[in-house]
Parts: C-alpha cells; structure tokens; sequence
C-alpha cells in the first residue's frame, strides 16, 4: 500500500506520455515549451503545498506513500503536481489540435464571471479557513489577469477541456481523500476547509485545481509563443 500514491501519479500520466509521440498529435514537439511550464508551476504549488503542510491544513497518510521526503512533502505530492497537469495539458493540446486556439464559447465571459462570483462569496463569508480563503485569492487573481488584463484567446477552450477533465479529476481526487483506500491519502484539517465535499473531494481542491491548470496552461502558451518566435 505504500506505492498507492505513486501508482496514481504514474498511471495518469502513463496514457497521455506515450500519446504525445502519435503522429496526430506530436506533444513531445512542444515539450520545450511544457516542461518549463510544469516545473515554475510545480515550484509555486509545491511552496504553497510545503508551508500549507507545515500548518498542518493538510498531510500525507504514511501508509499510502514510500517514504521519501522533499522539505514536508512526499516524493508523490511533487510528482502529482507535475503528472496530473501533463495529462490534463495533453487533454487541452489535443482539444487545441482539432478545435484550433481561437475556439470560442458563447457564455465565455458569463462563466468567467460565474466563478469570480462563487470564489468571492466563498472568500468573505469562510475568511478564516486558509484553504478556502487561499484557494479562492489566488483562483481569482488568475480569472482578472487571463480575462480582463491579458484577454488570451485560449480561455474558450480551457473551459471546453476541463469540463472534460473533471471525471479523471474525481477519479485521482476521490482515490487521493478517501474513496476507495480504508483510509484517504491526503487528510484535511476541517477547520480550515468550508467542509462541503463531492464524495470525499473538498470543494476547495475544485477550485484548487482550475488555478494550478490555469498557471499550467498560461506558461505552456507564452513559452509556446516565444520557441515558435526563435
């Protein structure tokens, strides 16, 4: 049981590594442009996981993992941070691939300004749990930034393929906190969690998780940008 984890880390990304050399799809091109996206990424959640773990808002079942430590985290909690968003980018590229980066949904704006809302009313009235608070200034901060700063162009077909990407999501999360192991891989403090759960999923990890493919997906797009200007 010690290899749970890690088994789930790999067998996310272990369908999307070897698709990326098919011929249609060809992701291993843009792997100049991925890789770096994925490791500030998993450089900027992992400070975040590290102090959070520290805290004590969440941790890691000893029973579920190998052993091996970086600061507070287990080896798996990094490779998490880098095998789920390559999978969920390779799900985007391939939606990129056919639907092209200027595919544009009709409710763009009115979902963009959905989630701010939901995020904001979240924020004020649970402002003393530091997930929920946390979750929802950094998810907001992206929403502005991407949809009202910097307009990108992609923001349509993120939302497409992340409504794709949501079964998978239950799938490893629901694994991860308890749906199906005796006891959850990770556990939460509830007094800093707003305590609403799909199954055994926190809604903040929801949230959680929209902002960690946000940070992904625009870093992959502007080193994309800049190794197609070279």
């Amino acid at each position: 049981m010690n290899y749970l984890y890690l088994i789930v880390d790999l067998a996310a990304l272990s369908v999307p590594f070897l698709f990326s050399f098919h011929p249609k799809i060809q992701l291993y091109k843009k792997w100049i442009a991925l890789w770096p996206a994925l490791l500030l990424t998993t450089l900027f959640f992992g400070v975040w996981d590290n102090y959070f773990t520290a805290l004590g808002v969440w941790g890691f079942n000893p029973r579920y993992v190998t052993g091996y430590y970086l600061f507070n985290l287990p080896i798996e909690e990094i490779l998490f941070f880098i095998c789920i968003p390559y999978a969920c980018l390779f799900t985007y590229f391939c939606f990129n691939i056919f639907l092209g980066n200027a595919f544009k949904i009709k409710y763009e704006r009115q979902i963009t300004l959905g989630i701010m809302i939901i995020i904001l009313a979240a924020g004020i009235i649970f402002y003393d749990r530091i997930y929920t608070l946390y979750t929802c200034l950094v998810l907001g901060v992206l929403l502005i930034l991407l949809q009202f700063v910097l307009k990108v162009k992609w923001l349509s077909l993120f939302f497409y393929s992340h409504m794709f990407l949501l079964f998978p999501f239950f799938i490893v999360n629901g694994i991860l906190t308890g749906t199906g192991p005796e006891e959850p891989v990770v556990w939460y403090n509830a007094s800093e969690i707003i305590g609403t759960r799909l199954m055994t999923i926190p809604i903040e990890d929801v949230f959680y998780g929209m902002a960690m493919l946000f940070f992904n997906t625009l870093l992959f797009e502007i080193f994309s940008k800049r190794s197609a200007s070279v």
